[in-house]
């Protein structure tokens, strides 16, 4: 055998070339997995995908479960990454009515199609395996800190009263988009998620 292969994915090296074959097979496997859900999307189905070997989407990923472990941090990783530069500074209530707005214009522009990508992660794997679950909600706490730290910096400013919650607003604030994304998927209009998004922003505005 190989001894690369025999080494715990993590620690097998990679060439410039293999780096790139492997964020390939990774994004392939995140869009089939987003389109059929991970359930249904077979290591065959990735392999015919990105025109790799099988045995090259085990030396860059091991098995299945690993591989559905690399989509949810390459999904989470996508969506903090689509949210820039609004996340990086979410401390002032203008700021947090552009984050919204961004929101909004990104279903629109999707046609409310496919929902989140995490959340859809989330609705079918979550109950499936403690692993992916904890991974699953990991890549949410990692997308409500910005909004947590923004909240946090208003409050230490004083612009929020003392007895205002970051944390708790914060996760308000994460409940709403990913309800408000839901609805928007089922109903197909922007209005549910318009409608709970400026709800919890106006329950922070009543704090200042």
């Amino acid at each position: 055998m190989n001894a690369e292969a025999g080494k715990p994915v993590a620690e097998r090296p990679l060439t410039a070339k293999g780096r790139a074959t492997r964020a390939r097979v990774l994004k392939v496997a995140a869009d089939l997995m987003f389109e059929h859900g991970a359930a249904t999307t077979s290591i065959d189905d990735v392999k015919r995908a990105a025109k790799v070997s099988a045995s090259q989407v085990g030396y860059y990923f091991g098995d299945k479960q690993s591989l559905v472990r690399a989509v949810i941090e390459y999904q989470a990783q996508a969506l903090i990454e689509g949210q820039r530069p609004l996340l990086e500074r979410l401390d002032s209530f203008e700021a947090l009515h552009a984050w919204r707005d961004h929101i909004v214009a990104m279903r629109m522009e999707r046609q409310y199609v496919g929902g989140c990508p995490v959340g859809s992660l989330a609705s079918e794997l979550a109950d499936s395996s403690p692993a992916l679950r904890e991974d699953i909600a990991a890549a949410f706490l990692r997308w409500r800190e910005p909004i947590r730290a923004g909240l946090a910096a208003m409050r230490d400013r004083g612009e929020l009263r003392p007895e205002a919650d970051p944390e708790a607003l914060s996760m308000a604030l994460l409940a709403a988009v990913e309800g408000g994304t839901l609805l928007a998927q089922t109903l197909r209009e922007v209005a549910p998620l318009e409608a709970v998004m400026d709800a919890v922003l106006a329950h922070v505005r009543s704090l200042a």
